[in-house]
């Protein structure tokens, strides 16, 4: 059995810019995390319970909380000079990746680049895409090791809507047929797995805003610098779709003849 651990990266509302006075959170929205054998799901999490409680003792400390029941937001500890200010950020999040790595483990994670300057996005119709697409990516990959596999995500203010979307993937004529159970949400400052999926989202999502963006996010380089290739050495399936570039910035286009062109799934 295989365990899918997930948590969002990006944004899921509009983009405009990054000098936008509203809309200028991120180009990308997907869902990110990791892929854990049955074996390793309670050892993974001991292991990241005790970076954590190493890595942000003080805070702990001051929140006179357990370190179980205690959580940092990988947006919040990820911010865009950390990792070079606090080394140790760095080196705790690839001791992270790492570990994934060595106990057989994978870095998961399927996005979509926003179209910009659009106000008339569909939140909700965005994240049912990208969780249909997520878990059957899983599924094939799932399929070709010969093992079944539930999903974990944070708990979510449209659960009914997700839900419902991920039982038409599970069940329908081209369905997820390895998912054993729609996805179950939990409370993440009390699933130690959780929280390791939100730190990796993070990340994700800084390197993909650089990646799409290298102008308006270049405070983002050293995470590319750093983690691109540590991340992608682990990664399977996934990816990000990306719109073509000189067409989406234009204003007034037709958005269905852009639906039609050819997108490309980016895996490097």
């Amino acid at each position: 059995m295989i365990f899918a651990y997930l948590d969002e990266f990006g944004h899921i509302g509009p983009f405009h810019s990054r000098n936008h006075p509203r809309h200028n959170t991120s180009p990308v929205f997907g869902l990110a995390g990791f892929l854990l054998p049955e074996h390793d799901v309670r050892p993974f999490a001991s292991f990241f319970l005790k970076r954590k409680s190493e890595l942000l003792a003080v805070d702990i400390e001051k929140s006179g909380k357990q370190p179980f029941e205690w959580e940092k937001k990988g947006s919040n500890l990820f911010t865009a000079n950390s990792i070079g200010r606090y080394p140790e950020i760095r080196q705790t999040a690839a001791r992270m990746l790492n570990r994934i790595k060595k106990n057989e483990g994978r870095i998961f994670y399927y996005g979509r680049e926003k179209y910009r300057g659009r106000e008339d996005m569909n939140a909700n119709g965005l994240y049912k895409t990208v969780l249909a697409h997520t878990l059957r990516q899983i599924d094939e990959h799932c399929s070709s090791i010969g093992q079944n596999f539930v999903v974990v995500v944070d708990e979510h203010s449209a659960r009914k809507e997700l839900l419902e979307a991920a039982a038409k993937t599970m069940f329908g004529s081209e369905g997820a047929k390895r998912l054993i159970s729609t996805p179950f949400e939990v409370e993440s400052y009390l699933n130690q797995n959780i929280q390791a999926a939100d730190w990796i989202a993070a990340l994700v999502g800084r390197l993909w805003n650089y990646k799409l963006e290298p102008g308006e996010f270049g405070n983002y380089e050293l995470y590319h610098k750093c983690f691109w290739t540590r991340l992608h050495e682990t990664a399977v399936g996934g990816g990000v779709m990306e719109r073509p570039k000189k067409r989406m910035q234009i204003g007034g286009i037709d958005h269905a003849l852009l639906e039609a062109q050819k997108l490309t799934e980016l895996q490097k």
